[in-house]
């Protein structure tokens, strides 16, 4: 693999999801962990997109000759599932509807292709201090602190915080998993607006909401995921997604703590 991009360790990347999986890929020696690649989910700049590909091509390559397992990070996001007749499962035929979603599932399709050990992680929308600022949840924030938010009437989404998403990606590495797709998400689609009002109120914030009669989304099936990793149905629910924005409404408050003393 290139200068810069890791060879001897076992994460690929710097960036948020890499920096929190660190730990975990320690007791996976034997996998590779791709977590780099484009992140924004509107993107449709095909350089960027070819960017990730090459990555992932140097990556398999060097999972072939050492003979390790590569993890890869796709998104099941509305982009892939929002089409489907219900909940989004793994092994159903998808039809991305955005650049990013084709892209992702070109990419899977890509390393199945390849005959190198593999799994695929289909992630939501991961939530958790740090993350990049083109995100929605740092979006949403911004938006609420300058006093306006646009709210897509019809869109939803699927927030899984990142720490839960570091014990199931670590559970799931310790199954010895091979050619397998795995949905990680809660499983509850949530209303952007609803997350608008939950962070207000948590924030403390007033702003004023500019509707669109717009938006999108899916519920992601996680039947799979329940299966391999049972303890995450003690978790999930329909109001899952109160404790992950809470907790990142107090990494927002430890933050503008830490600047201001």
């Amino acid at each position: 693999m290139s200068a810069g991009r890791a060879t001897a360790g076992t994460v690929v990347g710097r960036g948020f999801l890499a920096r929190n999986l660190a730990p975990v890929a320690e007791r996976h020696p034997e996998t590779v962990i791709l977590a780099a690649g484009v992140s924004l989910a509107s993107t449709t700049a095909p350089r960027e997109f070819a960017r990730e590909a090459e990555l992932l091509d140097e990556t398999i390559d060097a999972c072939r000759a050492s003979g390790r397992r590569l993890l890869f990070f796709s998104t099941a996001s509305t982009g892939m599932y929002g089409t489907c007749d219900g909940p989004g499962l793994e092994d159903a035929p998808a039809v991305p509807s955005t650049p990013y979603a084709r892209h992702k599932l070109a990419l899977e399709q890509r390393l199945r292709a390849s005959g190198a050990d593999h799994l695929v992680l289909r992630l939501s929308h991961v939530v958790g201090p740090g993350q990049p600022s083109h995100q929605l949840l740092p979006t949403l924030v911004r938006q609420l602190r300058e006093g306006l938010v646009r709210v897509h009437l019809r869109a939803t989404r699927d927030l899984i915080g990142v720490a839960d998403v570091v014990t199931v990606v670590d559970r799931l590495l310790a199954l010895d998993l091979r050619d397998t797709v795995v949905n990680v998400a809660s499983g509850t689609a949530v209303p952007v607006a609803a997350v608008v009002d939950f962070l207000e109120e948590r924030l403390g914030l007033v702003c004023r909401r500019e509707f669109q009669d717009t938006g999108s989304g899916c519920t992601v099936g996680v039947d799979r995921l329940r299966r391999l990793v049972p303890e995450v149905a003690l978790g999930f629910g329909p109001h899952y997604y109160r404790g992950v924005l809470d907790g990142y409404a107090a990494s927002l408050a430890l933050e503008h703590h830490r600047t201001e003393r």
